[in-house]
């Protein structure tokens, strides 16, 4: 269908991806299926591709050419946050969301986190390896690191989300043109500052306890990328201690009362507001 003429579907799906062609082709026809069958949302599954120097890009078209739900885009650098802000900047979508491409979280899950922002109930929602129903397999390595690191930000940006880089997440699209300006971060440190930028804009943030299996090919280098998150952290305190972010014009673009807390964390972190 051209493009000028096609209807914007309501949820459209991110998958960014970095040297990726041997798994990509699978893992899209995988979720496309899923999504004709079970889904009950229009949809639209877009490729992003962030200077693969493999064959990914040239299996991106190809699924593109083929399979009318798929669109596809290309980026000279790197980063998942540089990909998915040029993807939902560029969306006509109703919901934005992403997913890793190995389909690590079960796709059981994407209803229940795209249903509270397509009613108006929540702002974004996010996927949580940390709750008590989720089921998770990983190793002790990275359970340990991902525990460590959310209780750094609970403590240093005192956030009250539970699983900052869970990649299963999802945000509506006018929030998401209020947010994408301000996130400066490309890279893994992106999904942190977008929900803790949009927490201290007061705006309602849904959690979905997930069922994550790991991927042992996992492209992510821990070590750089924890010093990277841990820079980032400290950037995000300097600027919420200094106030460089228009935090109160993103609350009167959202339509957010500021500081309103609608449920203590320990009771129900599923749904709140947040300071």
């Amino acid at each position: 269908m051209d493009n000028t003429t096609r209807i914007p579907p309501q949820v459209e799906i991110v998958i960014p991806v970095y040297n990726e062609a041997a798994e990509l082709e699978a893992s899209v026809l995988r979720l496309r299926a899923y999504l004709l069958t079970t889904f009950p949302f229009s949809s639209r599954i877009t490729i992003a591709d962030n200077a693969s120097t493999d064959a990914t890009w040239e299996v991106a078209r190809r699924l593109r050419r083929e399979l009318a739900e798929v669109e596809a885009i290309h980026l000279e650098q790197k980063g998942r946050g540089r990909a998915l802000k040029a993807a939902w900047s560029a969306s006509d979508a109703t919901v934005l969301a992403y997913m890793d491409v190995d389909l690590s979280t079960d796709l059981d899950a994407l209803l229940p986190l795209v249903a509270p922002l397509l009613s108006g109930h929540s702002c974004l929602a996010i996927g949580t390896r940390l709750a008590r129903s989720a089921r998770v397999s990983r190793g002790p390595k990275r359970e340990l690191i991902s525990r460590s690191y959310n209780q750094i930000l609970r403590r240093v940006l005192r956030v009250r989300f539970s699983d900052a880089q869970c990649g299963f997440k999802a945000i509506r699209a006018d929030r998401a043109r209020l947010l994408l300006p301000l996130v400066e971060d490309d890279g893994w440190f992106f999904d942190t500052e977008l929900l803790a930028l949009a927490e201290r804009a007061g705006m309602r943030i849904h959690e979905v306890p997930v069922d994550w299996t790991d991927d042992p090919d996992s492209r992510v280098e821990i070590v750089p990328t924890a010093v990277a998150d841990l820079r980032g952290v400290c950037r995000l305190l300097k600027s919420f201690a200094l106030r460089r972010l228009p935090l109160a014009e993103l609350r009167a673009g959202a339509g957010v009362a500021p500081v309103i807390h609608l449920n203590r964390p320990e009771r129900n972190p599923r749904d709140y507001h947040a300071a």
